[in-house]
């Protein structure tokens, strides 16, 4: 980050109050980076939730480093909820900025800080607004994403743009990996880029409507693999859906899970098994899916020549 070019001007960005709100790792960044450059008033976050096979309650990421920053954390079920709007408006923050937090900010809470609400989205908007850019992203075999900061206003991530950064979309990118890259990238822009726009030099910029696309929630089911895809297809899912909801398909009555595949050379009917230069594989709409990395339903993860190492009836 580029030293602020004066003593007042880093004081004066020191007095502006923020409230935060944010809830998985992706954000967590950004809040340490508001928390060593700004007043950060409040954070908040989506409720502790059932987790494990314990289904005992687990705090979002974000909450866990709040406190340990002492920050005050509120955990709304919903941002409507008088109460929390309640404890907004006593904050009075200049500035609300937010991360992955999940819940749509209604027009009260828009309109309450002077300086409106500043949005951090993994991606070049306008693609790929919505809930799941980052995925998308990779399921369309994009070459490249980035960060976009915007601020925020009544539709699903159609604000004017304050700044953009792109990256390239490796080849062996996960979602986990690129969500990684992105979280970083997102909270180095945005103390880039928030000095420029409190001071009115960053002007907002409107998003061309005509190149919008969209990103919905994923869903668990969406990572059943189907074979009568192309194998390239299903190998940009297999990273698209790595970690969440994960890639998998049955196999011998049970669940397999797919962490690591790629595309490979040669025909075989679509859901066909086969052994290809030692790994298990499986037939496509066209060429096969190699499977590099999977989990058998109650075992831990292995590679897949381990894997065919124990599974005697892949080929049957």
């Amino acid at each position: 980050m580029p030293p602020y070019k004066s003593t007042a001007c880093a004081k004066m960005h020191l007095m502006i109050r923020v409230v935060f709100m944010g809830s998985p790792d992706f954000a967590l960044p950004t809040l340490h980076a508001l928390a060593g450059h700004y007043q950060v008033l409040g954070v908040v976050t989506q409720p502790d939730r059932p987790s494990g096979r314990g289904r005992g309650l687990k705090p979002p990421p974000v909450k866990t480093v709040a406190l340990d920053l002492g920050l005050a954390v509120m955990q709304p079920e919903k941002l409507r909820a008088p109460e929390a709007m309640e404890q907004l408006r006593l904050w009075a923050p200049d500035l609300i900025v937010v991360a992955a937090f999940g819940q749509i900010l209604r027009p009260d809470v828009l309109a309450l800080p002077p300086h409106g609400c500043i949005n951090l989205h993994a991606s070049l908007l306008p693609r790929w607004r919505g809930a799941a850019p980052i995925q998308a992203s990779i399921l369309a075999g994009d070459a490249q994403t980035g960060i976009t900061i915007m601020k925020m206003d009544q539709g699903l991530d159609t604000g004017a743009i304050l700044s953009q950064r792109a990256i390239p979309i490796d080849a062996e990118d996960t979602a986990g990996s690129l969500s990684e890259k992105l979280s970083q990238l997102g909270a180095d822009l945005l103390v880039e880029s928030l000095p420029r726009y409190l001071s009115g030099e960053l002007q907002p910029q409107a998003q061309d409507e005509s190149q919008a696309t969209y990103a919905p929630m994923l869903k668990k089911e969406e990572g059943r693999l189907d074979f009568t895809r192309p194998a390239q297809d299903l190998a940009r899912r297999v990273r698209a859906f790595n970690p969440w909801p994960g890639a998998f398909f049955e196999w011998s009555g049970q669940m397999l899970k797919v962490h690591r595949a790629h595309a490979g050379t040669g025909n075989a009917a679509a859901g066909q098994r086969l052994i290809y230069r030692e790994q298990p594989a499986v037939g496509a709409g066209s060429g096969l899916l190699v499977l590099d990395e999977v989990q058998p339903a109650g075992k831990k993860s292995m590679s897949g020549k381990s894997f065919l190492a124990g599974a005697r009836s892949w080929e049957d």
